[in-house]
């Protein structure tokens, strides 16, 4: 599969680092555009085709993804759409907030595309990725569930509450990792060393969420197996809350969800 990435910033960068990561798509089979020459010349070093013309990077692409800020997309979409052959090629727009409608009117023409919301785990084939399809066929939407589902999990959504997945996984991935860092210092205080601490905090997270994996089970069900009465582990859970530790967590989602 021939794959054009027009922008190659934290998110688009990443990307092109998961899809060659997969093993699936070949390096010389993506086509990396951006304005940066020292981005290009990141990408080329992997191996993949690099331009600074959007135009030039999707001819011949089976897939196109657009990975620019929300103000960018217009001039982009209407910069490239003479050159996409609507027919053959699917349209990916990654950006925060731009409604389909819009992207319709830029394009000027009924085509099929996909509004997507990864996070930057996809680098490491660990992205929590949102799709929702736009005027696509079953098939065309399988095509682009399989391109991303090498690079994690996915989930097709509607438009609707794409704003809500990006709070809670795109935006997410940095809470989960304020967490890490406040745990880790807490580790510092109670006498670990910095780096020690740190490890301890993320083998403990990652053990976490594969015990959930594995059985199923809902957090506070887990949680119920570690607390006893009496126990340091519900005196530190009580605290939290005290200092309003979900409150906080929820209250920070819904301010990302606006």
């Amino acid at each position: 599969m021939k794959i054009a990435v027009i922008g190659a910033g934290a998110m688009g960068g990443s990307t092109v680092k998961g899809l060659i990561a997969t093993g699936q798509e070949k390096a010389q089979d993506i086509t990396v555009s951006d304005p940066s020459e020292k981005v290009l010349q990141q990408f080329a070093q992997m191996g993949t085709s690099v331009t600074s013309d959007n135009s030039a990077a999707v001819m011949g692409a089976d897939v196109v993804m657009v990975f620019v800020k929300p103000w960018l997309v217009e001039p982009v979409l209407k910069g490239i759409k003479d050159s996409m052959d609507y027919e053959k090629q699917l349209l990916v727009v990654v950006a925060a907030g731009v409604p389909s409608a819009k992207i319709k009117e830029w394009m000027g023409a009924p085509i099929p595309f996909f509004l997507v919301i990864p996070n930057i785990a996809i680098a490491q084939l660990s992205s929590m990725t949102f799709i929702v399809p736009i005027d696509a066929t079953t098939e065309e939407t399988a095509k682009i569930i399989d391109l991303f589902d090498e690079m994690g999990e996915t989930l097709i959504t509607d438009e609707q509450h794409l704003g809500a997945g990006t709070t809670l996984a795109s935006c997410g991935i940095a809470y989960a990792m304020r967490y890490i860092r406040a745990a880790a210092e807490g580790g510092v205080e109670l006498g670990f060393k910095a780096d020690d601490a740190k490890r301890i905090v993320m083998q403990t997270v990652e053990g976490a969420v594969k015990l959930l994996e594995a059985t199923g089970l809902h957090p506070e069900a887990a949680i119920d197996m570690v607390t006893t009465p009496g126990g340091v582990t519900i005196k530190g859970l009580n605290e939290m809350e005290h200092a309003g530790f979900t409150s906080a967590v929820i209250r920070g989602l819904k301010a990302g969800a606006k």
